[in-house]
């Protein structure tokens, strides 16, 4: 028993042996191919005349090193990037016939004047300064009403009602006697004594003509409209005794209405009071209101988050009534020499707004910009661009989130990489190699590649996901193959096809 255990162990540990020795063996062959391509990569500067802005792991591009030598990442060396063939982080090369069959389509950043247009909806109201309040102006009592109802329409001078004055009754006698006694000595001052009582009374100086011209007492008083419009409020009936100061009639005028319109926050900044403003409304479709914003009030809605603002229209046919929807559009005065790009540009991803910037190498890179005001298709730009730079303004379908962002460089094919075999016209890259089989287990295969030059990946031992329809059969261990490898959704690198190389033994 012992003997049979003692047999096992040593079975395990020169297979463990062999194992290791048949990967340093695979690892000292993909170094002894990275010899050629390290022995061209090049030093200092001055000795190739091409400036090294860093080196890197091709594995882990986003971290630059100041010097060369091993990867901490792999067991592998460090690659140089050089400047004349560096497009900076995230940059994209796209062939003419690529561009033509993906339809893109540049425009340039320009200078000029954006004038944002506001739409908001509010409710047409009364004119709060177009008001007039008709009270009685000595006790009495209500003996006929000319109006009737509330919101019946008036006219300016228009009868509202007919009011019985009795103590104007004593006021007027008093002034008839004493112009009945003649003119004589103190008599002139009687009168205008005479007269300033009947002002007091509540009387009009029309009235006190009447009475001077008529020579008889006129108890009754005609109330009429000082402006025209509708009846807001009707407090007389007839009959009721009214006190004097006491409302009878509230008149609001219709020349002209108020509109209080919901604007959202963002548009507060850009909405002041004197704004030119443009409405219409349902009720009368094809007619235009013109008017201006009186205030902004102080107030936000917890609810909508709207701030309201106080829109004051002509309504000279007095066709707009309190109570419609109206639907306004406010146009801010144009703000000149502004950065403007075609809207369609500017890439909204949520937490950031991109547009893609063509450069002078025929490169393109996304930029992170800040967007302000858009009119007519335009969109300001605050910053982020200079003016002449030339944006892509169509095919950004490529490029709809930062995820994409990160990987169209694969779907693309690798900056200054001849263009890669596709299954499509946006298919992901597909990248071709050739090596030496070391491993093959049940979801991998591990292959001591040569350099593969379009992914920039010098000779190097790795792991690549098998297909999923397994390896084919004379795919064995120690053999020669070629293969082509697409980058998968987890980041790694998988096998799309695999055969071997030709020449090699069956």
């Amino acid at each position: 028993m012992k003997a049979t255990i003692m047999m096992a162990a040593l079975v395990a540990a020169g297979a463990a042996a062999g194992g290791y020795g048949l990967y340093r063996a695979g690892l000292h062959e993909g170094m002894a191919m990275t010899k050629p391509a390290l022995a061209q990569a090049p030093g200092p500067a001055g000795r190739t005349g091409r400036k090294v802005l860093y080196w890197h792991d091709p594995m882990v591009p986003g971290q630059h090193f100041d010097k060369p030598g091993k990867s901490p990442f792999m067991d592998m060396q460090l690659v140089p990037v050089y400047a004349d063939e560096a497009h900076g982080e995230g940059a994209i090369g796209i062939s003419g016939g690529m561009r033509q069959n993906l339809g893109i389509r540049t425009a340039e950043v320009v200078q000029g004047s954006v004038g944002a247009t506001v739409e908001a909806v509010g409710n047409v109201a009364y004119n709060e300064r177009d008001v007039a309040l008709v009270q009685a102006r000595s006790n009495g009592y209500v003996e006929k009403l000319y109006v009737r109802a509330a919101l019946d329409p008036v006219r300016k001078g228009q009868p509202l009602a007919q009011l019985y004055v009795p103590d104007w009754v004593a006021a007027q006698e008093e002034y008839l006697s004493v112009k009945r006694m003649g003119q004589g000595a103190g008599t002139s001052g009687l009168l205008d004594a005479a007269r300033q009582r009947m002002r007091l009374a509540g009387m009009s100086d029309d009235q006190i003509r009447l009475v001077e011209a008529t020579g008889r007492t006129h108890p009754r008083m005609t109330v009429t409209a000082p402006i025209g419009g509708v009846v807001a409020e009707l407090s007389a009936r007839e009959g009721m005794t009214v006190m004097d100061g006491a409302p009878l009639f509230r008149i609001n005028g219709l020349r002209t209405v108020w509109v209080y319109a919901e604007l959202p926050e963002n548009a507060a900044a850009l909405v002041r009071p004197g704004t030119k403003v443009e409405a219409r409304t349902p009720a009368l479709p094809g007619t235009t209101f013109g008017g201006q914003v009186g205030a902004i009030l102080p107030q936000i809605s917890p609810d909508t988050r709207t701030i309201k603002a106080r829109i004051e229209l002509a309504n000279p046919s007095g066709a707009l009534v309190p109570g419609m929807f109206a639907t306004v559009s406010l146009r801010p005065p144009a703000r000149g020499g502004v950065l403007l790009v075609p809207s369609e540009a500017v890439i909204q991803t949520g937490k950031r707004s991109i547009v893609i910037v063509e450069q002078a190498d025929g490169q393109f890179r996304p930029v992170d910009v800040e967007p302000g005001a858009e009119d007519n298709g335009r969109t300001e730009v605050r910053k982020g661009l200079q003016a002449g730079q030339t944006v892509v303004a169509s095919g950004q379908f490529l490029i709809d989130s930062e995820a994409s962002l990160k990987g169209v460089a694969e779907r693309m094919g690798g900056a200054g990489a001849p263009p890669a075999a596709t299954s499509g016209p946006a298919a992901v890259a597909t990248h071709h190699g050739a090596g030496k089989v070391e491993r093959i287990a049940r979801d991998e295969i591990t292959i001591s590649h040569a350099p593969i030059p379009s992914l920039h990946w010098p000779a190097m031992t790795m792991d690549f996901k098998v297909p999923p329809a397994g390896l084919p059969a004379t795919i064995r261990v120690g053999g020669n193959v070629a293969f082509d490898i697409r980058k998968t959704a987890d980041g790694g690198y998988g096998i799309v096809r695999i055969a071997p190389a030709a020449g090699a033994a069956p």
